[in-house]
């Protein structure tokens, strides 16, 4: 029996689905040219990635979305165990002679690529928003395989000057970048940031994905009261704040809508570093200028695996960079820490005199 491969997966699907609907969308110097057989699919993802329809990049990516039933491929699937901090078993994988192939369990989107291919067969419009994922990702490894490395943060900007917000999860990155765009800055990302050198400037990339909101973040932040209705907000407003943390429920944000058109710039010089060590108790917040070199312990809080979407050309690369690549990478970027107890309004406020005494 012959050993299976993407291409021969592929071809009897692509046969049979004529792709006769295509999207471009542009991030930075990448487009990437999604074809499909579904306008219903096209029109999601295109109201989804409105600020950045169209061509121009200096680099391509073809992708192809087939919308179908999950497809019943016979394959030796390893399923990936749960995520630190998550309930659900969400993936299946094989490596093939010519890439990998995901499936998404609770789905049954399937996810191929490799060798400058790149396709999703399944539910996709009742699932768009793992086809808004697998398009980011290509965007991602793009940029790391150009020497980027990956950052578990947000990312926002003031008069051109990035500040990357990192965190160990749950911290509430994401929550304080909302915050601080309330004081008129630009989004760069929700919760990947790509940080490459040029010379002697950092350059911060981020994803073009709406941030994912809990009903706290939108009951405590007006710019974001437009994504929840009024019967949830009732629901949710009678509830403790040490329950709506924790909520899974969440909301997609977009920057547009919340905080005006032009806001998602995606990338910029970056100026600092800000991460968050706080916890929920009582306790005031503190901020404190630190060197990496001696405080590793706050590493971990922005070190971010590639994952499992990226294609190693060599299979014995390590999947996450060194300490020692941050360090190298970074250089001597001012880092702010942020310490004490949970306190958005003030550590937003913190944040701006940081990245203000910082770009000067």
């Amino acid at each position: 029996m012959s050993t299976p491969t993407i291409a021969g997966l592929m071809a009897p699907i692509l046969a049979e689905a004529p792709l006769a609907h295509r999207l471009e969308v542009t991030f930075a110097d990448v487009t990437v040219v999604l074809s499909t057989n579904s306008q219903a699919l096209t029109n999601k993802l295109g109201d989804y990635f409105r600020d950045f329809l169209g061509s121009g990049g200096t680099t391509t990516i073809e992708m192809t979305a087939i919308e179908a039933g999950p497809p019943a491929f016979d394959l030796p699937l390893a399923v990936h165990a749960r995520e630190p901090g998550k309930t659900k078993l969400k993936e299946a994988s094989v490596d093939l002679p010519d890439g990998r192939v995901v499936r998404k369990l609770t789905t049954g989107l399937v996810f191929l690529f490799g060798q400058g291919k790149n396709y999703a067969v399944g539910p996709c419009i009742e699932n768009d928003n793992q086809i808004v994922n697998f398009i980011n990702n290509r965007f991602i490894e793009w940029r790391l395989k150009h020497g980027a490395l990956l950052f578990h943060a947000a990312g926002v900007a003031q008069a051109g000057a990035g500040l990357v917000i990192a965190g160990f999860s749950g911290a509430g990155k994401s929550t304080l970048a909302l915050e601080i765009m309330r004081h008129g800055t630009d989004f760069i990302s929700n919760d990947r940031v790509m940080v490459s050198r040029e010379g002697n400037s950092l350059t911060m990339a981020g994803v073009a994905k709406m941030p994912r909101v809990n009903p706290g973040t939108v009951l405590n932040n007006p710019a974001l009261a437009s994504v929840m209705n009024a019967e949830d907000r009732a629901r949710f407003a009678a509830l403790p704040q040490s329950e709506l943390w924790d909520l899974e429920h969440k909301y997609d944000a977009f920057i547009d809508t919340c905080f005006g058109p032009g806001r998602f710039k995606l990338a910029c010089p970056m100026a600092g570093l800000v991460i968050l060590r706080w916890k929920r108790d009582a306790s005031p917040l503190t901020t404190a200028r630190v060197d990496l070199n001696q405080r590793r312990d706050l590493m971990p809080a922005f070190m971010k695996d590639v994952g499992l979407f990226y294609e190693f050309e060599d299979p014995s690369e390590p999947s996450m960079a060194s300490q020692k690549a941050y360090l190298e990478l970074l250089g001597d970027l001012p880092v702010l820490e942020i310490d004490g107890g949970v306190d958005f309004p003030k550590a937003a406020r913190e944040c701006l005199t940081f990245l203000e005494s910082v770009r000067r």
